[in-house]
């Protein structure tokens, strides 16, 4: 499992496709993200996960990344994107 302790703000995406390609990951839907996906939309709530929050759910999910370290690099990528 990849140890993340520290990422830069402006290197969270990069570093996410690195490791994606690094593990040969991509995303795949499961059908349980099918059922989150309505849930969701029938709670009136307004969520959508971009193309590198999907490659870091396949990255925690293959187990490449732990819980803590997918949060970690999450946060980090989501203060990037922030204006």
């Amino acid at each position: 499992m990849d140890d993340i302790t520290s990422v830069k703000p402006h290197s969270a995406q990069d570093e996410i496709t690195a490791l994606a390609r690094q593990h040969g990951v991509s995303y795949q839907p499961t059908d349980l993200d099918a059922l989150g996906n309505a849930m969701t939309r029938l709670a009136g709530d307004d969520v959508e996960l971009d193309e590198i929050e999907l490659l870091l759910l396949a990255l925690q999910r293959a187990g490449h990344l732990s819980a803590k370290n997918a949060n970690h690099l999450h946060v980090a990528y989501m203060r990037q994107r922030r204006p």
